[in-house]
């Protein structure tokens, strides 16, 4: 954890201590929000199809099946690696023929020490029309084993697919449609002593997981207490949908399955979910024989959805001392909305892992969906410190690190740097707010844009005065000017808000312009920065910019 004052921290836990009350537990929800699905994008995503992912225990190895150029068969194992969390996707690499096939191989599971590999192909050799397989190597990165059959206890002569492996490595899920279930396909659960011991028969996991329709790729948290899985049962939002079940304890029954909204899904297909370790992410993709959700590059693309918790139990937009004493009252009790942690959706009580969680978030602004601090001190990769969403620039590209309004500070020379970003935010779907230090530029300049959509902050042409071009639909429509000259080479905060009824610009914490605007026309398109929505000759910015904010309530 992060913390800003350990200190602080220390006296808020004392503090805790000394006020927690008595109470019960219950299986319950916590209160958590799920950011808007992001295309992974190239080189994981291409033209073709590719889906089915599977996240590793460190976050650093995606493995996922792609049809790509320079496979083996029709749809192949593939794995992109990372340094860190926030660094892009290396070209994802074949996993090779002592893996792939000729025949299809989709759904990859890693095991948490990355030794162990189970996934679902028709090849030759198995016992039905589509089986799991295992494959196996001695150390992490080294080579693959011949993929070998998971055996007559796990596969059966029908499908058996979507493996998953607990964190541990003693439970193993999949898919079925043997007979005997409650639908299309079923979820089934096997389990072992040790991970050198052999799996259990396989058994349902029951009416109040699987539904008369089709229930399949499970994915398991790391603490064994939420299940996320696809599905085609009724009251989704499209023909496959996720969803999520809960459990108290690793001994307990599961809960009825929730939809997990329709931020996640859409009228399109999610499906194949691989939930990050730490329970703060999940994976998707679409389905390859159905329409592509809108925003993809292929047949089907992978995709990934940010999971916060809500941990400003007051609503003031700051965890503080407040929110801990909020929490501190429901101690041991079943309170959803202070129930943070674990992710997904909390364990049903209220304990010291919630402690835990909403000190991270200790003293943080709520709301703030992406983050360019533009501290770097070299190269044109930019960090968004919130979401990943990274913006991308000329590699000469001018830092000044200890020229900025808020650390260091990127200098554009208003010929041709900008920044394009892989952030999108469609303005038209709620309140939204943008904030940024600038200081230089010229009449027509921009400093924050949207690709294919407006011009959210410049100057205006003739007097360099704040302006937006972000309007409503319609005659009623038009920018927002202001009164206010930015380019007078000082240091200005400038920003835009939109509260859904209310437009409204700002220079240096004032109000400088705003008007009624009940709708906003949508877009998107990435955010750019430096350079208009059309990167022409004469939008790009000439001067300093700074820490750019982004909210999104």
């Amino acid at each position: 954890m992060k913390y800003s004052d350990s200190s602080v921290i220390r006296m808020v836990y004392l503090v805790f201590a000394a006020v927690i009350v008595a109470g019960g537990r219950q299986n319950t929800r916590g209160d958590f929000v799920f950011c808007e699905p992001t295309n992974l994008g190239p080189p994981v995503n291409t033209s073709q199809s590719d889906g089915t992912p599977c996240i590793s225990a460190d976050d650093l190895s995606l493995y996922f099946t792609s049809n790509r150029s320079g496979g083996s068969g029709s749809h192949d194992l593939w794995v992109a690696t990372r340094s860190s969390r926030g660094d892009n996707w290396s070209s994802p690499k074949n996993l090779g023929s002592s893996v792939n096939s000729s025949a299809p191989d989709y759904f990859p599971c890693i095991s948490a020490d990355e030794l162990s590999l189970y996934f679902y192909s028709t090849r030759p050799g198995g016992r039905g029309g589509g089986d799991i397989w295992l494959t196996t190597r001695t150390s992490a990165g080294g080579a693959w084993k011949k993929a070998v059959n998971a055996g007559a206890l796990i596969n059966s002569a029908y499908e058996d697919v979507s493996p998953n492996l607990s964190s541990d490595g003693l439970t193993l899920l999949f898919a079925s449609n043997r007979s005997g279930g409650y639908g299309n396909y079923d979820l089934y659960i096997s389990v072992r002593d040790s991970q050198q011991s052999p799996w259990s028969a396989p058994t349902n996991l029951g009416p109040a997981v699987n539904s008369a329709h089709l229930d399949a790729a499970p994915s398991l948290s790391s603490d064994g207490l939420a299940l996320v899985f696809h599905s085609m049962r009724p009251g989704g939002s499209g023909s496959y949908d996720l969803y999520c079940a809960r459990r108290a304890t690793i001994f307990d029954e599961w809960s009825a399955p929730l939809n997990l909204g329709s931020t996640v899904n859409s009228s399109y297909s999610e499906l194949a979910p691989s939930l990050a370790y730490d329970g703060r992410s999940l994976y998707f993709s679409d389905h390859y024989m159905l329409p592509p959700r809108p925003g993809g590059r292929g047949i089907d693309d992978v995709w990934v959805v940010s999971i916060a918790p809500i941990v400003d139990f007051n609503g003031d937009r700051v965890v503080n001392l407040k929110d801990f004493s909020k929490l501190a009252q429901h101690w041991l009790q079943n309170e959803p909305p202070v129930d943070v942690a674990p992710a997904p959706l909390g364990d049903g009580g209220v304990d010291i892992r919630d402690v835990a969680t909403l000190a991270e978030y200790w003293l943080q602004e709520i709301g703030l969906v992406a983050h360019w601090k533009l501290d770097e001190t070299e190269g044109g990769i930019v960090h968004d410190h919130i979401g990943g969403n990274n913006g991308y620039g000329p590699p000469d590209l001018l830092w000044r690190p200890e020229g900025g309004k808020v650390g260091g500070a990127l200098e554009l020379d208003g010929i041709d740097d900008s920044l394009f970003t892989t952030f999108t935010l469609n303005p038209a779907a709620g309140p939204f707010s943008a904030l940024v230090w600038i200081r230089g530029g010229g009449p027509g300049q921009v400093i924050l844009s949207q690709i294919g959509g407006a011009n959210w902050l410049y100057a205006d042409p003739s007097e360099g005065k704040l302006i937006t071009d972000l309007k409503g639909a319609g005659r009623f429509g038009g920018p927002l000017r202001s009164e206010t000259v930015i380019t007078d080479n000082e240091w200005h905060h400038v920003g835009l808000s939109w509260d859904g009824s209310t437009r409204t610009l700002y220079v240096d914490h004032l109000e400088v312009a705003k008007d009624t605007q009940t709708t906003l026309v949508g877009s998107e398109g990435a955010a750019q920065i430096g350079t208009g929505s059309a990167p022409v000759p004469g939008t790009f910015w000439a001067g300093l910019i700074d820490d750019v904010r982004i909210y999104r309530p």
